[in-house]
This record gives C-alpha cells, structure tokens and sequence, in this order.
C-alpha cells in the first residue's frame, strides 16, 4: 500500500462508522492530506462546508478530546512534506499535471493489493448483461468502460443518462438476469446516483463502485467500492485515476472472460475486413 499522507488518513478512518457529515469531513481532509495538520477547526470546517461543531464532534467520534488533540496527531502521522526543488517555479497547470501525477501513484499503491480488482473483475464477467452506469461528471468514464467492455462482453448496458428511465432500465437489466452492476461516481455526486444504487441492491444486484474518496456518499450502497483520487487544482476536477481504474477493471474482467481473446481476435478480423481503421 502507499504510504503518503491520504493513505495515512484512510488507515484513521478505516473500520469507522461515521455518519453523512462526518464522511464529508473524512473526505475534504483526504483530499487535502497535506494540509489538514495545519487548518483551524474553523478552516476544516469551511473546508468540507460544515459547522466547526461537527468538526469537534468528527474528532471526538475518532476518539480524540478534541481537535486540537486530532490536530497533533495528524502532525505526526502525515508530516509536511519538504518543497522539492524549483517547486515554486511551476505554474498552475504545471501543478495541475503534478497533482494528477500523485493521485496515481496514490492508485499504484492501492493496487499493491489485486484481491479488489480481481474479485470486482469475476462479478463483471458473470453479470449478463452488465448495466455501466455514470452520470454527469462521470458520464465518459461510464462509456469509456461500455465501448471497451463490449468488445469482450456479450451484453454490455450503458447507463448515461438520469430521469425517470434510470430505474426502468435498471430493472429491464435485473429481469434480463444481470446479477452485478458497476458504477463511476465523480464529484459532484448526483442525488440520482445514490438512489439507482440504492434500488439496485434492493433489487439484488451487487454494485461495483470507481468513485473518489471510500467517503463518497455512494459508499454506503456499495458492495465493492475502489477509491481512485480526482484532480482539484482547475476550474474543473480532473479524472486520470479513475480512466486508468477503469481500464484495470476491463483488463481484471477479460481475465475472467474464457472467450475474451476470441472475441478481440474476431473484432479485429472484421475491423480489417471493412477497413475500419485507418492504418
């Protein structure tokens, strides 16, 4: 596992049960691991955009005295970590790129351990069909992963678009003998999100879950969920993370698809034979 400082504050969180808010504490705080030592109650709490009363509350539930007492703690599981060389010499954009390359290296240590990603692999393969869902945000990231998986999976259900359709094709999925369902979930989580998953285990269906912190509200209606970083140094958050999980699920899913090669083989016979691609 990696051992930066948002591992190091996942490791304080793991095994607890905290509540909506203080979930959305754990979260803010993760995101700004580095920092987080160094705020005020009132700065974490204008941070995840709660009272500075459940900032003391989300201390004590982790049972410390107080903040202040979390506060010294935190100073000395997650060090500040030295400026490199000519740090301060990088724009923002430059800082932008450096950030997202720190969220997969943050991945790289996560998938130290296989076990996830293998066992999120079986429950894809053997879902027939295998409803994708993503909305907004996380839209592309839910096709990205349909075009690529139905290349190597039989029936593969994209699910990009909200509204009051979302649970008639979740339920066409179940009767059709879908037995899994996987999920991109990006900030900013949609309300419709959280309900789909929620009527999806409801219904039976174990959910598999790319989303961007354990703490997303969708955690509490997943199965499986695999944390992969986003980038918030621009305007807009950035998703390198959770496009490469992605792919590593495909590539864990073709493992457990005995005919996915064959399948890849026959798609690129046919793409030769219509000169599809531009060689």
């Amino acid at each position: 596992m990696s051992d930066g400082p948002a591992a190091r504050l996942q490791q304080l969180f793991e095994g607890r049960r905290l509540t909506p808010t203080q979930r959305r504490i754990a979260h803010s705080m993760v995101r700004r691991a580095a920092d987080v030592p160094f705020l005020s109650s009132v700065e974490l709490a204008e941070l995840a955009g709660v009272s500075q009363p459940s900032v003391t509350r989300f201390a004590v539930a982790l049972g410390f005295d107080g903040y202040p007492a979390l506060r010294r703690h935190l100073r000395e599981v997650v060090p500040a970590a030295a400026p490199e060389e000519g740090e301060d010499e990088y724009n923002e954009y430059q800082q932008a790129v450096r950030a997202e390359i720190e969220n997969l290296r943050h991945l790289a240590g996560l998938l130290a351990d296989p076990a996830p990603v293998e066992e999120a692999g079986r429950l894809l393969a053997a879902s027939r069909p295998l409803p994708v869902l993503g909305l907004r945000a996380a839209s592309s990231q839910a096709r990205g992963f349909a075009y690529f998986a139905a290349k190597v999976h039989p029936d593969v259900r994209l699910l990009d678009e909200g509204g009051s359709m979302l649970v008639d094709r979740i339920d066409a999925a179940h009767r059709a003998g879908a037995s899994a369902l996987l999920c991109f979930a990006l900030p900013r989580h949609p309300r419709e999100v959280v309900d789909a998953l929620a009527y999806a285990r409801a219904k039976g269906l174990a959910v598999v879950t790319v989303a961007d912190s354990a703490f997303a509200p969708v955690a509490r209606h997943s199965d499986l969920l695999i944390p992969a970083a986003v980038g918030t140094g621009l305007a807009f958050d950035t998703a390198c993370a959770p496009m490469l999980l992605g792919r590593v699920l495909l590539e864990a899913m073709c493992d457990s698809l005995p005919d996915a090669q064959a399948w890849l083989e026959s798609f690129d016979a046919g793409a030769a034979g219509r000169g599809l691609f531009v060689e």
